[in-house]
């Protein structure tokens, strides 16, 4: 017999459920990167919807003469300013550019309350690909106010709005679907690796918005609301949302070893049942996230949190119930200040390098992308040394009181010239997006798979969305508190930015000292 390819042998070395956990994983990365491809581009268009009109008279009708030959075969534009699009034109732009960032991320934060409790009451399929279409709908109606050649300011924020609420279906649906494909061990390496999607999207959308910006901005925002619709037509032909769907093996992962959150630790590391204690000898990648049904011989007087009754049997974990898990409050209220430091980058930086480093719309849309790098090795950072050391706040912790110097570093060293800020910029996105990271994803995932939720799968969803929910509140208010804190200095800015890093810091202690106090006590232990 003659020997087989070494493609095919490294095709065969995998099992069958090995290959879909694989594509499930890959298929929810790119998913929710069209997401944030899709929120990206009004950072990059804003240096374009307001333009600086301090050059020389000649330099401005040559580039007037420019521009009007660009659009001519598209559609004459009635808007006679100089310095940008009607309304963003004037003095106050910035406060105008801010009243977008927070129409969609208040609607984002309020509707991503709502959307866990929906969600799991709904097929994830279904839910997540309607909420795609209509993404892509809202993204590219933005944009359809420049070829329609409209002005008006609540079109644009009604735009917003719509898209804030829709978008709120992506977040709790992937989480929850990779939550019932993947098991809990080195959870926060693997979450860290797929939630870099994040920073995947935001460069992707940034080139793709950079790329049309200058010359037709409108494309800015239809191209990538086209990528978010096709890829919602991807999620409803090909996401499957649980292994048993397709008769792949999996196990229930028992409580044996959890990563734990300061506030349970104990409780989450009792002992397990001989009947679960089988599955340490598995591989902890194929060992499944949740439990779907409780052992018979579970404690029936073990307190819970669950109410309600949901899909296939499962009970829907109530709002006030999510609440009163362990850590739930702690690191919802941390998330709060940390998205708010990430989302002002999202949303400002571009502005802020056009600024400061004088480069167009399009090279301060590329540059900017380099933060996001940087967070994709924050995150993979956040969740190897969470693993490691067993502490998921401790390592949010850390991160988050180096960010503040870093950020103080950033404002000062970024006016020295373009080098000092691409280094300044891959550091920043590390400590900033790195506990973000581990927040949304690791974190999560560990409360939502809670003891007191009695292997309830359905509770994933709930909970993520009251973590998440919670941080876009800081995510809306941040962009907000930048349009209006600017036009005092940018320096003003940073230095709003190293307190609300310091207000995450400082709830995350109660857990910090938790999960340092269990870490001395299992030591005595061990040593007695």
């Amino acid at each position: 017999m003659a020997q087989l390819p070494p493609g095919i042998r490294f095709i065969t070395s995998f099992s069958r459920d090995q290959w879909y956990r694989a594509f499930i994983f890959t298929l929810t990365f790119f998913l929710y990167a069209s997401f944030h491809l899709s929120r990206k581009p009004i950072s990059i268009v804003k240096g374009e919807l307001h333009k600086h009109c301090a050059a020389s008279h000649e330099v401005e009708l040559s580039s007037l003469r420019e521009y009007a030959a660009r659009v001519q075969s598209v559609k004459k534009l009635s808007n006679a300013s100089q310095c940008g699009w009607e309304p963003f034109d004037k003095n106050n732009y910035k406060q105008l550019l801010g009243a977008l960032d927070y129409s969609f991320l208040c609607a984002y934060a309020v509707g991503m309350y709502l959307s866990g409790i929906i969600g799991e009451r709904l097929p994830i399929r279904y839910y997540l690909t309607v909420g795609m279409l209509a993404s892509g709908l809202f993204t590219a109606m933005f944009g359809l106010g420049y070829f329609c050649n409209i002005h008006n300011l609540w079109f644009y924020i009604m735009a917003q709005i719509a898209n804030g609420l829709v978008q709120t279906t992506g977040w709790p649906s992937v989480v929850t679907c990779i939550g019932n494909w993947f098991g809990k061990g080195r959870r926060g390496l693997i979450m860290g690796i797929w939630n870099s999607h994040t920073s995947v999207g935001n460069i992707l959308g940034s080139l793709i918005a950079a790329y049309w910006v200058s010359t037709c901005w409108g494309l800015s925002f239809v191209m990538p609301g086209v990528i978010i619709a096709v890829m919602g037509i991807v999620c409803f032909l090909f996401l499957i949302e649980h292994p048993k769907d397709i008769s792949c093996s999996y196990t229930p992962s028992s409580s044996s070893k959890a990563f734990l959150n300061g506030a349970s630790r104990f409780r989450v590391q009792m002992p397990t049942l001989n009947a679960k204690e089988t599955s340490k000898s598995q591989d902890p990648e194929m060992q499944h996230l949740l439990i779907d049904s409780e052992n018979s011989t579970a404690s029936q007087n073990s307190s819970t949190v669950v109410s309600g009754e949901g899909r296939h049997g499962t009970s829907a974990i109530s709002f006030l119930g999510a609440l009163r898990i362990p850590g739930v409050i702690e690191f919802s209220l941390c998330l709060l200040f940390a998205k708010l430091v990430s989302y002002t980058f999202l949303f400002w930086l571009p502005l802020y390098i056009t600024n400061v480093e004088h480069l167009d719309a399009k090279r301060a849309g590329d540059l900017s992308t380099l933060f996001d790098v940087g967070g994709i090795f924050g995150g993979i950072l956040a969740g190897q040394i969470s693993d490691r050391l067993e502490k998921r706040a401790s390592t949010c912790g850390m991160m988050l009181l180096l960010a503040a110097p870093t950020l103080y570093m950033f404002s000062t060293v970024s006016k020295m010239g373009l080098e000092a800020t691409v280094v300044m910029l891959l550091i920043s996105g590390a400590l900033v997006n790195g506990p973000y990271a581990l927040i949304t994803t690791a974190v999560s995932a560990d409360l939502g798979t809670h003891k007191s939720l009695k292997g309830n799968a359905r509770a994933l969803s709930t909970v993520t969305a009251i973590i998440d929910g919670t941080g876009s509140v800081g995510a809306a208010l941040g962009p907000l508190l930048a349009g209006l804190i600017s036009p005092s200095g940018w320096n003003n800015v940073f230095y709003m930015l190293m307190v609300a890093d310091g207000c995450a810091l400082l709830f995350l202690l109660h857990l910090i000292q938790k999960e340092l106090r269990c870490n001395a006590d299992h030591t005595l232990f061990k040593e007695h």
